[in-house]
């Protein structure tokens, strides 16, 4: 596993490797840090649609480390944070009937660091809405390391309309 592509949860539990994230379905020259497929420095993270959820997979290396073998924080707000954009534009995108989701960005966001995030293995996030309207939805999710949720969130994601200076980054 790499951070420029990670293991999916999707591929892991099927063996199909052709599978696309959504990121490189919807978004492939997106330069995002977090989610674009198209910034080679970026974390790159895949997120996949799996029932009510999106769920992805990610490898950390030594360089996203706070200390020896514990995840930065503010690497982990990246992670989910884009991560959970995503569930809500998929979201978005499924209750509107629309083939491509809206443009959306984070309008309010929280994250609880509940543990130390080891580093030495895959993480795998979780996302899911939890309440939305017809352009906003409030997204929770969680970051699971070892075995155990190490790190929660929440936010609230709006899709963006014409004029706004991220409606056209996808």
């Amino acid at each position: 596993m790499s951070r420029t592509g990670g293991t999916d949860l999707l591929r892991a539990s099927n063996g199909d490797s052709r599978n696309k994230s959504l990121q490189e379905t919807y978004a492939p020259h997106n330069a995002c840090f977090g989610c674009g497929p198209a910034n080679a420095r970026g974390l790159r993270i895949r997120s996949f649609a799996r029932g009510d959820e999106v769920v992805a997979e990610w490898q950390p290396e030594p360089h996203h480390e706070a200390f020896p073998g514990v995840m930065n924080g503010g690497i982990i707000g990246a992670l989910l944070d884009c991560h959970c954009n995503w569930a809500a534009a998929w979201y978005l995108m499924q209750k509107t009937g629309v083939d491509r989701p809206p443009v959306t960005v984070t309008a309010e966001y929280s994250i609880k660091l509940l543990r130390p995030t080891p580093s030495d293995g895959p993480i795998e996030l979780r996302a899911r809405v939890v309440e939305a309207d017809h352009r906003k939805a409030t997204v929770e999710g969680e970051l699971i390391a070892a075995g155990k949720v190490c790190d929660t969130c929440r936010g609230s994601f709006v899709a963006v309309e014409p004029g706004h200076p991220a409606y056209h980054r996808w």
